[in-house]
């Protein structure tokens, strides 16, 4: 007797999930894999000034694209000083993936973001298009101002 009521609880299981009546669990993305694998669709995209689109993007238009279209689902600000008054600060060292890191490339103010990668690396939108930059390199270092997360 267990032995049919097993069988028929597997083959009513079985007929469920065939039918659609209970559905497989499926893993998701977390947010900052979700950010940081989308970016990296964009490399190669060429640079746009006032850019927001995969047409061409600048700086800030880049990582305002990507929060929104993925499943963040966030509005940023349109400009990167606008992008660096929000968002948590992170301590320099303490990046986590999808972060936002900020610079002064002009100098002044903060002029430029780009979205951490892990392992010292961030994308952005620089004029050579959508790219893979090291945070080691001597012009980014000395440009740095911050990092912030906007991720839950």
């Amino acid at each position: 007797m267990k032995r049919i009521l097993v069988a028929f609880v597997s083959l009513g299981l079985a007929a469920m999930l065939i039918l659609g009546g209970v559905s497989a669990a499926k893993a998701s993305p977390s947010y900052d894999q979700e950010v940081t694998e989308t970016a990296k669709l964009y490399i190669g995209t060429p640079f746009k000034w006032g850019g927001t689109t995969p047409k061409g993007f600048d700086a800030s238009g880049f990582t305002k694209y990507i929060y929104k279209t993925t499943v963040v689902n966030k509005n940023l600000p349109r400009t990167s000083a606008e992008q660096y008054k929000g968002g948590k600060a992170v301590a320099k060292g303490k990046e986590k993936l999808g972060d936002l890191v900020f610079f002064k490339t002009n100098g002044k103010s903060v002029s430029f973001v780009g979205i951490y990668m892990g392992n010292k690396e961030f994308i952005a939108a620089t004029s050579k298009g959508v790219r893979v930059q090291s945070l080691n390199t001597k012009y980014w270092k000395d440009t740095y101002v911050g990092a912030k997360r906007y991720l839950p």
